[in-house]
């Protein structure tokens, strides 16, 4: 992606790590038989310890019918794409009336190597790694169905690994333009999920401070 240097957070694990985790919905991307991207809307899981390579692996599944598995078989490189929060940020947040509007935003893309995991105990658990980032409570469940189900469900889905070979991490916050910090934390503040995580994200890089007795994120 386009990627300017007061953006770039590449090197920052623990950003990255925020969004992967906080963010997990992504965007799994292949090249299908025609030569087309192909993609797939779906969560995966941050493995929580690095490969002995030191590289971040992503769990995740896709339905059995989804031509995706195959296309991740037979061309194992992908990529996956996460996206943070998001906003508008209106040209009223700076001193003076020649500016533009723009849109700030958080993402990371991971150019992937896939393994297809095929056996029945691996499936099952990083199923369980999946429903412990989302339902912790289904996991009690999950392990009560009858087998004959369980093994069906199973049998219905591909499972895969994604050692991330590489990434690239995007952080707009408008970093270079520190006259406009104050108005756009005190506008995201007022504003929906997306922006007050906006906020969130500038207060953690320390663009504005947060609000007496609230705490940074990360601290």
């Amino acid at each position: 992606m386009y990627l300017p240097p007061q953006f770039d957070r590449s090197r920052d694990d623990a950003a990255i790590d925020a969004i992967l985790t906080g963010h997990p919905f992504a965007s799994l991307i292949s090249v299908d038989e025609e030569g087309l991207p192909f993609v797939t809307h779906l969560p995966l899981h941050l493995r929580a310890t690095l490969d002995a390579n030191q590289r971040r692996v992503l769990l995740g599944h896709v339905a059995k019918p989804n031509p995706h598995w195959r296309y991740l078989k037979t061309r194992p490189q992908a990529l996956a794409v996460f996206l943070g929060p998001h906003a508008y940020m209106s040209p009223s947040v700076y001193p003076d009336a020649q500016r533009v509007p723009t849109w700030n935003y958080l993402a990371v893309h991971c150019v992937v190597q896939a393994r297809i995991v095929e056996e029945a105990a691996e499936k099952d658990a990083l199923l369980k790694k999946l429903i412990g980032d989302h339902e912790p409570a289904y996991a009690a469940q999950w392990r009560g169905l009858p087998a004959d189900y369980t093994a069906k469900m199973l049998n219905g889905i591909v499972a895969f690994e994604l050692e991330v070979t590489a990434l690239q991490c995007k952080v707009k916050l408008n970093q270079h333009r520190p006259e406009a910090h104050a108005a756009m934390h005190a506008q995201g503040q007022g504003g929906d999920d997306n922006a007050r995580g906006l906020v969130q994200w500038m207060e953690r890089l320390g663009l504005a401070a947060p609000a007496d007795g609230a705490e940074r994120v990360g601290d």
